[in-house]
């Protein structure tokens, strides 16, 4: 005789398994994340994402500071839509995670101007202390005199 059960449904395995409540608490997050949304701007709406409710919070994933900032403007928008659907939240909160995918390009800097050197040096040399005295003729020297 075979070891082997019979094949089983999606459902029976979502049912009876330990991850069905953990999956449906993603779903429900999901569509909580694009209610929510849709009382943003739209152009910050596709820049978060509703990531986790925890103790009162609404929890928002974004790129970067910049929707970081935006996402914190709407809080009380964010805040009354959920009251409305029934969500207990009294705080808006963000993450900001950096795509991996993409990486990271530096920023190029600006040479040190002829002018700023100059100022530097001018300072170096009205000062007592030689550390810092040293560390601004260091900086002046990257000057693309």
């Amino acid at each position: 005789m075979s070891d082997h059960t019979s094949p089983r449904s999606f459902k029976q395995l979502h049912r009876n398994s330990a991850l069905g409540p953990l999956a449906d608490r993603a779903i429900a997050l999901r569509a909580l994340d694009q209610n929510l949304r849709r009382c943003l701007p739209l152009e910050l709406a596709k820049h978060c994402t509703l990531a986790n409710i925890r103790e009162g919070q609404l929890i928002f994933l974004v790129p970067s500071s910049i929707w970081h900032t935006r996402l914190r403007m709407e809080s009380d928008t964010l805040l009354r839509h959920a009251h409305t659907l029934g969500v207990t939240a009294n705080r808006v909160t963000a993450t900001v995670v950096f795509d991996a995918a993409s990486p990271l390009t530096p920023t190029p800097h600006k040479p040190l101007s002829p002018a700023a050197a100059g100022s530097l040096r001018e300072a170096a040399e009205r000062l007592t202390d030689v550390d810092l005295r040293q560390q601004l003729l260091a900086l002046a020297s990257l000057a693309g005199d």
